[in-house]
């Protein structure tokens, strides 16, 4: 029975990497993808324009533009005339910021008055804007606090940042980069094998095959798997040795979280695919899966955030705890027992989705 489910698994990478196209759809995409996420799917500001409409003109408001223009989040700093000037930059889209300065700025700080400036925010790119804006409060509240303790000592805050001293955004990337892309692959690849077979009318040829249902399934399983962790490998590489990406843990443990995700992948796949008659309903039920499972994993927003009924379903995607465990493998140095409360759930995901993918295909030859 093994030389059988083995010829059937070469069956199946012959079809995925017998040719030089699929080879070519295999490997680029996840080269391509690996140069241009870090770069590209970011969620930092950086060299954006602050528009500026100065009243005032005083020694304190051209301190605070000095502290302003040394930002990295703004690289062109473009002074307005006139609230006019300062709607036309925002809506033209030439500012990400505007910053109005009162007329009376300077003399209600020499004066010892709070004084306050208006800094209007373009909402079409309300993600940037806000962390534009805190950015700049940041600014001014370090200025405000070393004004006011003039002559004295002010309080130190020592800040340390574990797991990422430098707050490199490439770090909190690519290891969530490793898992979307053996998402992906692997969803493509046991998606549309039985879809395939439909689709060519070979699904009946392999129904009277000596292996059974669940050998079949099988056979179908590992070459998803075995892209899976390819896949895997090459982004994880590539973060290591390109991007330089720090590997705190235990390759053996990546290895085997990977094959655990890629037994999770294989049993959504596989049921979407018995769903499916044509490789393009497959295709489009991967595309389901797919976008639901990346916004609720925490790539984007922490799961903490979201809405507690939004939580539970990030509790059984696997994606969620993938890139955990690898953000742990890579950063933290998790060993197998800090691992275990992530590994099972993909597990417990396997077992479950491959039991129902497993029943739908014994349902169909029914």
């Amino acid at each position: 029975m093994l030389i059988r489910l083995w010829w059937l698994i070469r069956k199946e990478l012959q079809a995925l990497m017998g040719n030089t196209q699929g080879r070519f759809l295999l490997i680029m995409p996840v080269l391509l993808q690996t140069a241009l996420f870090p770069f590209a799917a970011t969620l930092e500001v950086t060299g954006n324009t602050l528009a500026i409409y100065n009243q005032d003109g005083g020694a304190q408001s051209r301190e605070l533009l000095e502290r302003l223009t040394h930002m990295p989040a703004f690289t062109t700093i473009i002074p307005v005339q006139g609230e006019a000037g300062m709607t036309e930059a925002i809506t033209g889209q030439r500012a990400l910021l505007g910053l109005i300065i009162p007329g009376d700025f300077s003399r209600r700080l020499a004066r010892g008055e709070p004084a306050k400036v208006q800094l209007i925010i373009d909402g079409r790119r309300s993600n940037g804007g806000q962390v534009a804006a805190g950015y700049i409060s940041q600014v001014i509240a370090r200025w405000q606090n070393e004004e006011g303790n003039a002559g004295k000592a002010p309080p130190t805050l020592a800040v340390r940042n574990l797991y990422n001293p430098n707050i490199e955004f490439h770090w909190h990337i690519l290891p969530a980069l490793v898992a979307i892309i053996t998402t992906t692959g692997c969803l493509i690849v046991t998606a549309l094998s039985v879809a395939r077979e439909r689709e060519e009318g070979t699904f009946d040829q392999l129904l009277v095959s000596p292996l059974t249902a669940g050998w079949i399934m099988a056979g179908k399983a590992v070459p998803g798997i075995l892209v899976a962790v390819g896949q895997g490998c090459i982004v994880a590489l590539a973060a290591r040795f390109v991007f330089h990406l720090p590997f705190a843990g235990s390759l053996s443990l990546l290895l085997a979280g990977m094959v655990c995700y890629g037994l999770a992948l294989a049993g959504i796949g596989l049921f979407i695919s018995s769903f499916c008659s044509t490789q393009q309903q497959a295709f489009l039920g991967v595309f389901s899966f797919t976008v639901p499972a990346v916004i609720l994993s925490g790539y984007i927003s922490p799961v903490e955030n979201m809405p507690q009924e939004f939580q539970w379903l990030a509790a059984i995607d696997p994606l969620t705890h993938f890139i955990v465990l690898l953000k742990g493998v890579f950063l933290k140095g998790f060993d197998w027992s800090a691992a275990w409360p992530l590994l099972w759930p993909l597990l417990a995901i396997a077992g479950v989705t491959l039991s129902l993918a497993l029943a739908m295909f014994r349902r169909h030859i029914a």
